[in-house]
């Protein structure tokens, strides 16, 4: 049995977060265009782009011990009481259940946490990502025409959102240990 969780990233998962960052080239718009590609680089970006802050919060997908994704919640705004959701994970790491285990806790975390609208898109040429925010309740409200543009490419985005009041999945939510 695989032991996941989430927790806090720390300045210490920086090998991995290089090696997801050079293993698997199809994260690198995650990382917002930073070159991650040695493990002083990836610790500083781990201290000054994952960490907490009042609009922000991001966490370590752990299985078996080893960081294999992110779950984050960006441009919280509690007037409004919204947040945009966003997750990846190494590519050994998917098609085992983990991304939806993962955005589900974290959704839940947020409505907890006093949000009540959470957003998210995806590229439309991604089904895997459609597949989590679908299994993990996020509605789909349209597409976003070439919102994205990665080199020379630009991609439609398709927006989804959950509400505090809508139901979420039924299956087992990654533990987020206090």
């Amino acid at each position: 049995m695989v032991d996941s969780l989430l927790r806090p990233w720390k300045s210490t998962d920086a090998p991995f977060l290089r090696a997801a960052f050079v293993e698997n080239p199809d994260l690198g718009p995650q990382f917002g265009g930073a070159d991650l590609s040695d493990v002083d680089a990836a610790a500083r970006f781990i201290s000054q782009v994952l960490q907490p802050s009042d609009t922000r919060r991001n966490w370590a997908i752990v299985s078996d011990g080893v960081v294999v994704g992110n779950v984050g919640l960006s441009a919280i705004e509690r007037r409004h009481a919204t947040g945009w959701l966003s997750y990846w994970l190494s590519g050994d790491a998917r098609g085992r259940g983990l991304a939806t285990r993962a955005v589900d806790a974290v959704a839940e975390w947020a409505f907890t946490d006093g949000l009540f609208r959470l957003e998210l898109g995806h590229r439309v040429n991604n089904p895997a990502s459609c597949a989590v925010a679908t299994r993990c309740g996020f509605l789909v409200e349209g597409v976003e025409r070439q919102k994205l543009v990665y080199g020379e490419e630009r991609f439609d985005v398709e927006l989804h959102a959950r509400l505090a009041t809508d139901p979420g999945p039924s299956g087992d939510r990654l533990a987020m240990p206090v």
